[in-house]
């Protein structure tokens, strides 16, 4: 447990970031799922739209720190190319 004001500061600012991150990381990866899903449903109009949606969310992701900027293009390049191949 913290024993100053400024350790128990940092252990609350802590604690609200992990819980931000935690959740932008779960609405990032439920966008991608849902796009996965629509890919395997073979439904194309419903993968583009889902994929249209996600990208904000994962180039959001990106730009605050959550995920590497790689990772984004790498997730945003595989689901366009299983859109495409449809």
């Amino acid at each position: 447990m913290a024993n100053s004001a400024q350790a128990r500061k940092r252990a609350r600012q802590a604690d609200k970031r992990r819980s931000r991150n935690q959740a932008q990381r779960s609405e990032m990866r439920t966008h991608i799922k849902k796009v996965a899903k629509q890919i395997a449903d073979g439904d194309k109009e419903g993968a583009v739209a889902a994929y249209q949606a996600a990208l904000p969310v994962i180039d959001s992701a990106a730009g605050k720190g959550l995920i590497h900027k790689n990772k984004a293009a790498r997730h945003k390049s595989r689901m366009n190319v299983q859109i495409r191949a449809m």
